[in-house]
């Protein structure tokens, strides 16, 4: 299936973009986390969000979910892994390939600085998915760099397929495989040559294949390499459009203020401006071919 609108984000920018597009009768699939695990539900009290004043944010959260559901918004709990931009979009989620016709970015705020060598070596020993790549690696020593609440659960996945698994984290996890040795680091970076070799883990070498950098979700730049940015935030014109054809953004990724009654209303906008997009596309393939 080919959805009118993909979302990436379950936050309140996103569950306010899948109402309003979910309004205009548009198909549409929300990809993120749980919203139960999004930085909102945290918020003890919420008074300025216009109307509804001392709510906590995990029942704001809960009324948008339930109304996106209820008016037809689907949903699916994962990570954005990849992005294919071309006749529209397909986004890799794990070992699943979900396609439409516009994207919206709500993914919020993502603060990952990469680790020394992890750029230079995306795709020659770094992996941000280890459901994709880690076949590649079977029988061969890996470390897991583990940054994210199923960080674990894929650490024994690699572990089922024979790979040597090492963890490293800046704390103990829950749910780690005890066959798995733990290291505990924060400062990381990554050696090699012509492939990865090794993770230097706060001073000390851990030789490997490959390693998987498990965050909870990865940067829209990564995804969308020419994605323009300003000052650290996705850059967007008035109708929450971006520089690349079929993709806008809301919410906090596209700066401040941090609020949520903004990150709905961008939401609600670039729903709006993704709805213009998909029914171009539609037109345009009903034109007759001269």
């Amino acid at each position: 299936m080919v959805y009118d609108i993909i979302v990436l984000g379950s936050g309140p920018a996103g569950l306010a973009a899948a109402v309003a597009a979910r309004s205009r009768d548009k198909s549409v699939l929300v990809i993120g986390r749980r919203w139960q695990d999004s930085p909102l539900a945290k918020a003890e009290r919420v008074d300025n969000y216009p109307g509804l004043p001392g709510r906590t944010g995990l029942e704001l959260l809960e009324e948008l979910f339930r109304h996106a559901s209820s008016l037809g918004a689907e949903f699916v709990t994962g990570k954005a892994l990849s992005l294919l931009a071309w006749n529209g979009f397909s986004v890799t989620v794990g070992s699943q390939v979900f396609s439409g016709k516009a994207l919206i970015l709500a993914p919020g705020v993502v603060r990952a600085a990469k680790y020394p060598g992890e750029a230079e070596y995306l795709g020659r020993g770094v992996s941000y998915c280890a459901t994709c790549d880690g076949m590649l690696y079977r029988n061969k020593a890996v470390v897991v760099a583990g940054l994210a609440p199923d960080a674990p659960a894929e650490a024994k996945y690699l572990k089922s397929l024979g790979c040597q698994v090492v963890y490293v984290s800046p704390r103990q996890p829950e749910g780690l495989d005890q066959d798995i040795p733990y290291v505990k680091a924060s400062r990381l970076a990554v050696k090699g040559e012509q492939t990865v070799t090794g993770l230097e883990a706060d001073g000390a070498l851990l030789p490997c294949a490959g390693i998987f950098i498990l965050r909870r979700t990865v940067a829209p730049t990564d995804l969308l390499p020419e994605l323009e940015t300003e000052e650290g935030v996705i850059r967007v014109d008035r109708s929450m459009a971006t520089n690349l054809p079929g993709v806008f953004a809301a919410g906090d990724c596209t700066g401040g203020p941090l609020q949520v009654s903004k990150a709905v209303g961008e939401g609600h906008v670039a729903a709006l401006s993704a709805c213009e997009y998909a029914d171009a596309q539609n037109n345009k393939r009903k034109e007759p071919q001269l």
